[in-house]
C-alpha cells in the first residue's frame, strides 16, 4: 500500500514537479490516477549543461509517447550530495526505476547500488563503479576524443598547427578520456602543438571572454578543439569579434535545431562536429522493456559518434528525421549471413545453436557457414555472403586483426556488417554497424575480483593463467582486466601463462606444463573459458592433486559443462559469458533494415557464479 500511496502522491505533485525542475513549459494533459502503470524517476547532474537539458527534453518527449508513464525529474544543481538525497527522496515516493545521470561517478556508486537492490536503475552519461545497475548507456569518451584527433590532423594536413582545446568542467573522468583519446592522436604529429587548454565549464559566454583573452596572447591559432558544440561558438564568437577568419573550430553534439552543431556546420560556423547522443530517448525506451520483464535485454549501451561536416550534414539530417516510407525488405525475408568461427567449445556450439534458433523464430532466412578456427576461412565466408548479395552479414571473428580488406568490399557493396560476440581491430569504426557480445575486459575483473575475495591474509598465491586463441578479443581483454585487479593485490602473482587455444585439449596440456615445472606449488588456476577449466582439472588428476581444493580454480563461461564440476567440488567460480546471443542479433538486423543507426557496442548482461551457490543457481541455466 505505500507503494501505490507513493505513486499517487507523485501523481498529484507531477505537474508541479516538472515545471520547477524540467523547466517544462507545456501545458501537461490531466489523466486520471488509473491510466499510470510506471513512474520513473530522473535524477539529473545538473541542469546547466545544455547537452542535459537536451537529455531531459529526449526522455519528456519519448515518455510523452505513452499514456501510462509518468516521469519525476530532480536536479542535483552539480552537487553529489543532493543528487544522493534526491535518489533517497525518489526511493522513498515509490518510483518503479530509476534513470540517473551521476554528478560524479565515485560518490553515486554507493546510492546507486543501494537503489538496484531495491528496483531497475538506468545510468546515463558517466558510468558509475562496479556493475550495481541494470543498464548503462553511454559514450565511448575516449573513442570520440581520438576521432577528433584524426580529423583535426586531416585538417592540418602536412603543413601542421596549433590547437587550442576547450575542456568542460575539470576533474570529469569522463571528460579527461575524451581529452587522453584527443591528445593521444596529436602527440603522433610533431608539426601539430597544442598551445593551450581553456576550461569553459559548458558555457558558451566563458568559452567566448577565454578565447578573447586567448587570442590577444596567441596570434596564430589554426584550431580549436571544444568538448562541446555551445562551447564552440563561443570561440567563434570571440575570433570574429576581434575579425579573425583563419581559425577552424570543431566541436562535439551533433544536435539540431538553432545554435546545435547540425546548423552550425551547415552555416559554415564550426568545421565539423561529432554526435554525442544523450541516451535519454534510448532510456525510455529500455526502461519499458526492463519494467514489462522482456527478455534478451543488454547490461551497456555504447552510442556510435558520427563525424559531421559540411559534405555529409545534410544527408546526416535527412537520414535521422525522415522516417522511410519504403521498406526493401516489407515483402521479402531478410537474408542473413553469418560466418560462425567454429565449434572449439561448449560455449561456441550453445551460440550458434542460439543464433539459428532466433533466426527461425524471426522469420529471417540464415545462411550459416563455420570457419574451422582459420580466418582465411572466414574471410572467403564474408566474400560468398556479398556475392549473394545478402541483406546483412554478422561474424564472429577467430582473431582482432586482418579484416580492413574483406570489410571494406562488404562496405562498397551496401551490406552492413555485425560483429558478433568478439570485436575487431580497425582505425575505421564505419566498417562494421555494431559489436554484440560481452565486456571481456570486466569478465576478467570479475574473475580476480572473486579470487583476491577468497584470501583473507597477505601470503603469496601462485597463479598459472591459461589463456585463450592468440590476439583474439577475449584471450587479450580476459587478460587485460585480470592483471588490472591483480596488480593491485602484490600477494598474487602469475607464474605460468600460455595458450590452450579455447579447447579442452588445449587447456589439459598447458596445465601439464606448469604442473611440470611447478608441481604443488601451483595455487590457482585462471582459466579463460570452462573448456580449458575442465582440461586443467584432467591434468590436476592425473597429476595426483585434487582440484578445486589444492588448486582453486576460476574459469569464464558458465557452461552447463562448468555447473556439473562445481556441483562436484572440482570447479570454484565461473563468470558468466553468455552465448546467447541469437534474439539481440536478429533484434539489430531488424533495426538495421529499418534503416536505423545501431549503437556501436551493445553489452549483454552476465553474472558471477560460485561453487557455493551453483547448485541453486543451475537451476535457471539455459546452455
Amino acid at each position: 500500500m505505500q507503494l501505490v500511496r507513493g505513486k499517487y502522491c507523485i501523481i498529484s505533485l507531477l505537474i508541479f514537479v516538472i515545471a520547477m525542475l524540467g523547466g517544462c513549459q507545456r501545458q501537461e494533459r490531466q489523466v486520471s490516477q488509473d491510466q499510470v502503470k510506471f513512474v520513473i524517476g530522473v535524477s539529473q547532474a545538473n541542469l546547466i549543461e545544455p547537452w542535459r537539458i537536451i537529455m531531459n527534453e529526449e526522455i519528456r518527449e519519448e515518455a510523452a509517447k505513452h499514456s501510462d508513464v509518468r516521469i519525476v525529474f530532480t536536479d542535483a544543481v552539480q552537487n553529489s550530495e543532493k543528487q544522493v538525497r534526491d535518489v533517497g527522496e525518489l526511493l522513498q515516493q515509490g518510483i518503479d526505476l530509476l534513470i540517473i545521470s551521476p554528478n560524479d561517478s565515485v560518490a553515486l556508486t554507493p546510492v546507486v547500488a543501494q537503489a538496484y537492490k531495491k528496483i531497475p536503475v538506468i545510468v546515463l552519461d558517466r558510468a558509475v563503479e562496479g556493475y550495481d545497475y541494470t543498464l548503462y548507456i553511454g559514450p565511448d569518451n575516449k573513442s570520440i576524443g581520438r576521432e577528433a584527433g584524426k580529423y583535426i590532423s586531416e585538417l592540418l594536413n602536412k603543413t601542421g598547427g596549433n590547437v587550442v582545446e576547450i575542456q568542460g568542467p575539470s576533474g570529469v573522468p569522463s571528460l579527461q578520456e575524451r581529452s587522453a583519446g584527443f591528445r593521444e592522436v596529436i602527440g603522433k604529429y610533431a608539426n601539430i602543438s597544442i598551445i593551450d587548454t581553456i576550461v569553459a565549464d559548458w558555457q558558451r559566454d566563458k568559452a567566448e571572454d577565454k578565447m578573447t583573452e586567448l587570442l590577444d596572447q596567441y596570434p596564430k591559432i589554426d584550431v580549436v578543439f571544444a568538448h562541446s558544440d555551445y562551447m564552440a561558438l563561443g570561440a567563434y564568437k570571440a575570433a570574429k569579434k576581434k575579425g579573425l577568419t583563419g581559425i577552424k573550430f570543431v566541436g562535439i553534439d551533433g544536435f539540431s535545431g538553432p545554435n546545435g552543431g547540425l546548423q552550425l556546420v551547415e552555416d559554415g560556423v564550426l568545421q565539423g562536429t561529432f554526435t554525442c547522443l544523450t541516451g535519454g530517448r534510448e532510456a525510455i525506451q529500455y526502461a519499458l522493456d526492463i519494467l514489462n520483464h522482456e527478455k534478451g535485454l543488454p547490461k551497456k549501451i555504447i552510442p556510435r559518434s558520427n563525424k559531421i561536416t559540411l559534405a555529409n550534414v545534410l544527408e546526416y539530417v535527412k537520414s535521422t528525421n525522415e522516417v522511410k516510407k519504403n521498406n526493401p525488405t516489407s515483402n521479402r525475408r531478410i537474408v542473413l549471413g553469418f560466418s560462425q568461427l567454429g565449434a572449439e567449445s561448449d560455449w561456441r556450439r550453445a551460440n550458434s545453436q542460439s543464433i539459428k534458433t532466433a533466426a527461425r523464430e524471426a522469420d529471417i532466412e540464415l545462411i550459416f557457414l563455420e570457419g574451422d578456427q582459420r580466418q582465411e576461412t572466414q574471410i572467403r565466408d564474408i566474400r560468398s555472403f556479398i556475392a549473394q548479395g545478402v541483406d546483412v552479414i554478422a561474424f564472429s571473428p577467430v582473431i582482432e586483426s586482418g579484416w580492413t580488406e574483406v570489410l571494406e568490399e562488404a562496405k562498397a557493396a551496401g551490406i552492413p556488417v555485425v560483429l558478433s560476440d568478439r570485436a575487431i581491430k580497425s582505425n575505421d569504426a564505419s566498417l562494421y554497424a555494431s559489436f554484440i557480445g560481452s565486456d571481456f575486459v570486466e569478465e576478467g575483473r570479475r574473475a580476480a575480483r572473486w579470487l583476491v575475495g577468497q584470501k583473507k591474509d597477505t601470503q603469496q598465491q601462485n597463479i598459472v593463467e591459461i589463456e585463450g586463441t592468440f590476439d583474439s578479443a577475449p584471450a587479450l581483454d580476459r587478460k587485460k582486466g585480470f592483471a588490472e585487479i591483480i596488480s593491485n593485490y602484490p600477494e598474487n602473482r602469475v607464474i605460468y601463462s600460455a595458450s590452450g587455444d579455447f579447447t579442452e585439449a588445449g587447456g589439459q596440456e598447458i596445465m601439464k606444463s606448469a604442473l611440470a615445472l611447478y608441481g604443488n606449488k601451483i595455487d590457482v588456476v585462471y582459466a579463460h573459458n570452462d573448456d580449458m577449466a575442465l582440461g586443467a582439472i584432467k591434468a590436476i588428476e592425473e597429476y595426483g592433486l585434487r582440484p578445486g581444493k589444492d588448486i582453486l580454480i576460476v574459469s569464464v563461461d558458465a557452461t552447463e559443462a562448468a555447473f556439473k564440476a562445481m556441483l562436484a567440488g572440482k570447479l570454484n567460480c565461473t563468470v558468466e559469458c553468455t552465448p546467447l546471443l541469437g534474439p539481440q542479433l536478429m533484434q539489430a538486423v531488424k533495426t538495421l533494415m529499418m534503416g536505423r543507426q545501431l549503437p556501436m557496442r551493445i553489452i549483454t548482461s552476465e553474472g558471477v557464479f560460485p561453487a557455493e551457490t551453483a547448485r541453486k543457481d543451475h537451476v535457471n541455466r539455459k546452455y
